[in-house]
């Protein structure tokens, strides 16, 4: 086999591979950001299910948990449906973007339950927080196809 045999057999993979995923990622991405979302705020409706509960309850002291808790999970839930369904998404999106910030409280308010050297070694609570940035992440991937889409189906016409 020639180098350059070799060359088109590789591109042709690459080609599929990457057709691949251009097809099914962004779907792939909102299911899974979708699904997160659904399950730990289905998590937090069921007392002492959630690992965060104890998180929240220790960060966001000056509002009730009897009612906080279960609307976050509300809101979390509609977050993960949005995604799933594809359906809102830029109302999805605003949502998350609106709720981000009170996931990233904690680092501020109770450093002591994120880091266990501070500013290097984070806890399980400080992992589950900065996981939060590829979600953030995500969300400006996939707010960032909705109108491109359009605008090639413009393009087409």
């Amino acid at each position: 086999m020639t180098y350059n045999t070799l060359q088109h057999w590789f591109d042709r993979i690459d080609e599929r591979i990457t057709r691949f995923m251009a097809g099914y990622g962004m779907v792939l991405l909102r299911l899974s950001i979708g699904i997160i979302f659904l399950w730990f705020g289905g998590l937090k409706l069921i007392e002492g299910a959630s690992p965060a509960e104890d998180l929240i309850q220790a960060t966001v002291t000056f509002i009730s948990p009897d009612w906080f808790i279960p609307f976050l999970a509300v809101w979390e839930i509609l977050i993960g449906l949005g995604f799933i369904t594809g359906r809102y998404l830029r109302l999805t999106i605003l949502l998350l973007f609106c709720q981000m910030p009170g996931t990233f409280l904690p680092i501020i308010v109770r450093p002591d339950l994120v880091f266990t050297t501070f500013p290097v070694v984070l806890t399980m609570e400080g992992q589950y927080i900065i996981k939060n940035i590829v979600v953030i992440s995500s969300a400006l991937v996939i707010g960032a196809t909705l109108r491109h889409k359009r605008l090639l189906k413009q393009r087409e016409q």
